[in-house]
């Protein structure tokens, strides 16, 4: 068995990059990589965002506020929808409440 078919990616991410009949919107290779790319980045913040907040003091919901935004921003490498769904992972990972 190959390792992509080894790879569950969650229906929220899923989301992300299907159309509203359900078509992904870029080749799977691609759309696996994305996948891979923005759960790596999620795990990788974990830490980064308790030290912000053991550091700064900064509050949960500014530190997921402003990753958001900077992975949004344009020069990125990511789609607002990507930066919503890393920001919701890393809320996941952290066991933060994700206010929207």
């Amino acid at each position: 068995m190959s390792d992509e078919n080894q790879i569950l990616i969650p229906p929220s991410f899923e989301a992300v990059h299907r159309d509203a009949r359900g078509r992904l919107l870029l080749p799977r290779e691609t759309f696996r990589e994305r996948y891979e790319l923005c759960e790596d980045l999620a795990q990788m913040l974990v830490e980064r965002s308790q030290t912000i907040q053991f550091d700064q003091g900064a509050s949960e919901e500014v530190i997921l506020e402003r990753t958001e935004q900077g992975l949004a921003a344009e020069g990125s490498g990511f789609s607002p929808l990507e930066a919503a769904w890393v920001t919701t992972r890393l809320a996941e990972l952290l066991g933060w409440p994700l206010h929207r």
